[in-house]
């Protein structure tokens, strides 16, 4: 539960963080809008994943869809930013940049995120996106023009989202053990990312291994068995999830996101075998040859 803003703010009407953050976007967004219609370049409207299911009903990400605009010279200096690229960053600075709607960006599922990256790329340079594949059996190399507006929306069931929240429930088929889990939004990788690097030297000093997987589970997993102490929620991942389960935990997960189904299918030149492979992301995608 968030924390009372103001303690001394009367009764059961007291905002939570999350209600007033949304209340001063709310209130802000007549005035970003004015400036956004002075501004006059041109915009897209952007279809969410989510549909805006999984945001607060307070929040214009519930909207279900995001307005973003063309890419300028401005944000080309972005993308060649050395200082952004070697951090890390540039991506996502580049969008925070391109999207006009008064969102907090960090409130964006994954999902969402990347079919608006996919969006950003097409308005910027066009749909062609030239690459190199291998084929998995001959070994062989071949340039492959990939059409980035064929991506579909995945299809995903609404009865199983409770509209304005962001929690499933997942019984787990070995253990019978019942989880509650999140999808996680760009502002979780951002603490996950964080939260590895300043526990990676130490679990590799003393285990060999990277600690990836765990700090990401215990992030996504709300409550274990109706226990919501963050304590036993990562004893539980360290000690207590099984492989079988954990593995179709994340099938289910991966299932029930909303996000862009970024599998293409492409036709081997020497043998006529069909494969499929998902969109890579190379320093060509924001990046193409002039």
């Amino acid at each position: 539960m968030s924390k009372v803003v103001d303690s001394d703010y009367p009764g059961e009407n007291r905002l939570s963080d999350q209600e007033l953050k949304n209340q001063v976007i709310q209130q802000a967004a007549p005035e970003l809008k004015q400036a956004v219609k002075e501004l006059k370049f041109p915009t897209e409207t952007i279809d969410l994943p989510s549909k805006g299911l999984l945001y607060p009903k307070g929040s214009p990400l519930s909207s279900g869809t995001i307005e973003v605009k063309y890419m300028t010279a401005k944000e080309e200096d972005i993308l060649t930013s050395q200082n952004l690229i070697k951090n890390g960053t540039v991506i996502d600075v580049l969008l925070k940049n391109l999207i006009v709607s008064p969102i907090n960006y960090d409130d964006l599922l994954v999902g969402d995120k990347n079919a608006i990256m996919i969006a950003a790329r097409v308005l910027a340079y066009g749909k062609d996106y030239e690459v190199e594949l291998t084929s998995p059996t001959s070994g062989d190399k071949q340039t492959e023009v990939i059409d980035l507006t064929q991506f579909d929306l995945k299809e995903f069931d609404p009865a199983i989202f409770t509209e304005g929240e962001n929690l499933f429930s997942f019984k787990l088929p070995a253990s019978k053990r019942t989880i509650e889990f999140k999808l996680l939004t760009h502002g979780d990788e951002k603490k996950i990312q964080n939260e590895i690097k300043a526990n990676k030297k130490m679990r590799k000093r003393i285990t060999g291994v990277s600690p990836e997987l765990s700090t990401r589970l215990k992030f996504m997993l709300v409550s274990v068995d109706g226990e919501h102490d963050r304590v036993t929620i990562g004893k539980f991942v360290d000690d207590e999830f099984l492989s079988r389960d954990s593995l179709a935990f994340r099938e289910y997960m991966n299932e029930i996101s909303p996000d862009i189904d970024l599998t293409h299918t492409y036709y081997d030149e020497n043998t006529g075998e069909e494969h499929d492979v998902q969109l890579p992301m190379t320093v060509q995608f924001f990046w193409p040859r002039a």
